[in-house]
């Protein structure tokens, strides 16, 4: 059965070695920051790389939904959400919709432990300053619209969940090679005179052979959109530098959102993204103008995974019944969303227009 969406919090706080209040990490660092009195600690970073997990053993061993470690979570009735809820929090909301949430309906579930986070690279203060600069710049937006940009409540730091394949590719294929070439037509044209034409030609040859290479971290979006899309113009992300073995102290301050697709799912969505690959690999190696694939007999071995989280900020709105979501990518501070329109703005532009229009015409027929 289909898991539900989730969302956790960071469980582990850690207490000011200064002052005793909860620290937090600090984007852009490898760091804990006390808010209160200042006081910094390094996040001690691990000796090795992220560890890559051997796929079908791990399917095999623990099958689909299979976790191992357990948070407390807890249900918004409103969008179906679920967030993991810190003790110190007297009240919270939906980091999506910004509906309350009841704590006593907090549960425990398991979850995959993430083996690498992309850490946040700035703070919401900066956050905030994107949006508002983003929002001032759209035509006809709402008063409120501009309001809701100053609000440091509307604004909440998200992890995503992803899963990332690696593996190697081998193919086998059979197909044909065409090249481009140019024959002259004579044709007449609408006056009755003769004139000529290059028209283009393809020259088919049998083509046939085998591709091979490794595929790195193939991302894959482990979180069901149901309503909360993610617009793919933020969802660009750079692993390859600023990936880094999961330590949940990356967490503290921040909203973390649980996997619904499943691993076995994931690998499949995967599969096909390694054979669009594949493809890709065929075409190259047959050369040519263009290219014809019969057949390709696709085999992946050595096949590794990672549960991965990456930053993003959220903020909701609603105007006029609607909900409205707007996204930043927390590495890059690519911003998007849906926006409403005021009415009364596009209306009395338009009243204007005509004004100026009816004075024209008024001084222009004197």
């Amino acid at each position: 059965m289909q898991e539900e969406q989730k969302i956790t919090r960071s469980e582990e706080k850690k207490a000011c070695s200064n002052c005793g209040a909860e620290m937090k990490y600090k984007p852009g660092s490898h760091q804990l920051l006390c808010n209160y009195c200042g006081y910094e600690e390094f996040i001690e970073q691990e000796k090795t790389s992220f560890e890559e997990l051997e796929l079908h053993h791990y399917l095999n061993l623990v099958g689909n939904h299979a976790f191992t470690d357990k948070i407390e979570v807890i249900d918004c009735k409103n969008c179906g959400a679920v967030q993991h809820i810190e003790e110190n929090f007297k009240s919270l909301h939906c980091v999506y919709c910004g509906e309350p949430l009841i704590l006593e309906d907090a549960q425990e579930e398991g979850w995959i432990l993430p083996g690498a986070v992309l850490p946040f690279s700035f703070d919401q203060k900066k956050a905030r300053q994107l949006f508002k600069n983003w929002v001032n710049s759209l035509w006809f937006a709402p008063n409120k619209l501009k309001r809701a940009a100053l609000d440091p409540e509307a604004l909440h730091g998200l992890y995503l969940p992803h899963w990332t394949f690696d593996c190697n590719l081998s193919a086998k294929y059979q197909g044909m090679r065409g090249d481009y070439y140019y024959v002259t037509k004579t044709y007449t044209d609408a006056s009755g005179k003769t004139r000529t034409r290059q028209e283009r030609r393809t020259r088919w040859t049998p083509a046939s052979g085998n591709v091979s290479g490794f595929i790195d971290d193939i991302l894959i979006n482990a979180s069901e959109k149901k309503r909360r899309e993610i617009p793919a113009t933020i969802t660009t992300w750079n692993l390859k530098e600023s990936l880094v073995p999961f330590n949940q102290k990356y967490l503290a301050g921040f909203v973390t959102e649980k996997y619904t697709i499943s691993l076995k799912d994931g690998h499949r969505q995967s599969y096909k993204e390694a054979k669009d690959i594949a493809y890709t690999w065929i075409r190259r190696d047959i050369g040519g103008d263009t290219q014809q694939i019969h057949h390709a007999d696709i085999d992946l071995s050595d096949e590794t995974f990672k549960h991965v989280l990456l930053p993003v900020f959220i903020s909701s709105y609603k105007f006029k019944g609607k909900e409205y979501h707007f996204y930043i990518n927390g590495q890059t501070g690519t911003i998007s969303g849906k926006r409403p329109y005021s009415f009364w703005k596009i209306f009395f532009l338009v009243m204007f227009i005509l004004l100026v229009i009816a004075v024209i015409v008024f001084f222009g027929s004197r």
